[in-house]
């Protein structure tokens, strides 16, 4: 590959949809062998509002019914749901139905042509807030770890000099080329380092190994989890993680702001990837978790379904 030439990720065709309106359905449901007397919980599913993405209506349902339900906003800008069981039941179903707005980027080829070197230094001496939060995704965190070796193998997409947008989509595309999708192969607390040992993964591994390696070579990075959208016009190829929970990343980018990233699909997202939150890595953002007195063994199903409502179109 040409070092110095961007890697042609997947694009939206021609004929390219401004925004579109998506209902997203996802419950989790916990049966339990035995009785759980109590339990506590965390959830994050409130979609973000955010410049690209209108909330335009969000309900989340608990049953049995809790003792206490109650919402804050993190460190991070995410919505956080707290809800607290304090009756005997063998079964914890949780849902959340939301309804958002995508608006579909611009290009990434026509963000400012920075060499990366210049933005990882200059980030350093930064001002301002967007800066300051930006300067926290640099560091290692619980379930990404900054090592040399990978900062060697991401090396490769770096040379001195080139625009650093380029490098990060050609490392979005190496991992993809060379890492295989394999639900079996981890779980979600597989380190980075047995990951890139394994050559395999999911959504969330994948996530976590790019992040480690821009922040091995000193760039800003963030953990993002949301939802796919499994709906395309003929000739594009179907995206991996639709109907689930999926996983991706946002690289900072100075005066460009972020740049998403989705290396288990090959692409810089653009309308059909819903944003739930982000944080430094999947623990910030885990979508429901707590804890429980009793219950003997138990299992887990999560159903999500990401619905199309309308579009708007534009031709060239």
């Amino acid at each position: 590959m040409n070092a110095s030439a961007p890697h042609a990720v997947a694009h939206e065709p021609l004929l390219r949809r401004t925004h579109v309106r998506y209902h997203v359905e996802h419950t989790t449901t916990y049966t339990y062998s035995e009785p759980v007397p109590v339990c506590h919980n965390e959830i994050h599913l409130v979609p973000r509002a955010l410049p690209r993405q209108r909330v335009l209506g969000n309900a989340i349902t608990v049953k049995p019914q809790p003792a206490s339900l109650s919402t804050h906003t993190d460190a991070f800008g995410n919505t956080v749901g707290y809800f607290s069981i304090q009756e005997a039941h063998e079964q914890l179903t949780v849902a959340s139905s939301s309804s958002v707005e995508v608006i579909t980027p611009g290009p990434w080829e026509m963000l400012p042509a920075r060499n990366w070197e210049l933005l990882r230094d200059d980030l350093e001496r930064a001002p301002g807030p967007d800066a300051l939060q930006a300067k926290q995704f640099r560091f290692e965190s619980p379930l990404v770890r900054t090592l040399e070796p990978l900062a060697s193998w991401a090396a490769e997409s770096f040379p001195t000099g080139r625009p650093w947008a380029d490098a990060v989509v050609e490392l979005t595309h190496r991992i993809f080329r060379d890492f295989v999708y394999d639900p079996t192969a981890t779980t979600t607390s597989t380190p980075v380092e047995e990951v890139f040992r394994l050559r395999r993964g999911v959504c969330q591994d994948f996530a976590h190994l790019q992040i480690a390696c821009l922040r091995s070579l000193g760039l800003a990075a963030r953990y993002i989890s949301g939802y796919i959208a499994n709906t395309r016009v003929p000739g594009e190829r179907e995206l991996v993680g639709a109907d689930a929970s999926h996983a991706w990343l946002s690289v900072w980018g100075g005066e460009a702001g972020w740049l998403d990233l989705d290396p288990t699909n090959d692409c810089v997202p653009g309308n059909q990837h819903v944003t739930l939150g982000w944080g430094r890595d999947y623990a910030d953002v885990c979508p429901i978790k707590g804890v429980y007195v009793g219950g003997g063994s138990h299992s887990m199903d999560v159903a999500v379904h990401v619905t199309a409502l309308d579009s708007e179109w534009n031709t060239p």
